[in-house]
């Protein structure tokens, strides 16, 4: 390898460490675009019926408002996966959800998503909204979901 791919090379690489630890180096529209990924990966979870890569996108200290009238929750990953284990038994998912927005705040480490809620038909029930933190392993994980059947 020539020393200026070299360079190249470990100049790409400095700049993608920077931006795992230092989320406030990349672009706020970057950001967005990730947790927006992030939100999509996590539906798309529900989707495939996999349910160890819905729970991989829990934080340990998630809460799930659990209740229409939000009196209730689901706080921990464990109780939100073992709560979220019924979404996934059959074959078709129940409902499903896409992120229409985000927002992160300027830190870089802190977001909200929101968006629709759907049937299996596609008809919209309810929305979203689900606040997102950058964890010290450099993934984005779910910290506070709430759903409104508010169609």
């Amino acid at each position: 390898m020539n020393r200026r791919a070299w360079i190249a090379g470990a100049a790409a690489g400095i700049v993608a460490a920077v931006n795992r630890i230092n989320p406030s180096a990349q672009t706020a529209g970057s950001v967005k675009e990730t947790v927006i990924n992030a939100e999509r990966a996590f539906a798309e979870a529900m989707a495939k019926r996999d349910h160890a890569a819905f729970s991989s996108h829990l934080s340990t200290e998630a809460v799930f408002f659990s209740s229409p009238d939000g009196l209730r929750a689901l706080r921990g990953k464990n109780a939100i996966a073992d709560g979220w284990k019924r979404f996934f038994e059959g074959p078709a998912a129940p409902f499903s959800w896409s992120p229409e927005t985000a927002e992160v705040l300027d830190s870089g480490t802190l977001a909200m998503t929101t968006g629709p809620v759907s049937d299996p038909s596609g008809k919209v029930t309810g929305r979203f909204s689900s606040v997102w933190r950058l964890e010290a392993d450099g993934r984005w994980r779910v910290v506070f979901d709430r759903g409104c059947g508010c169609a």
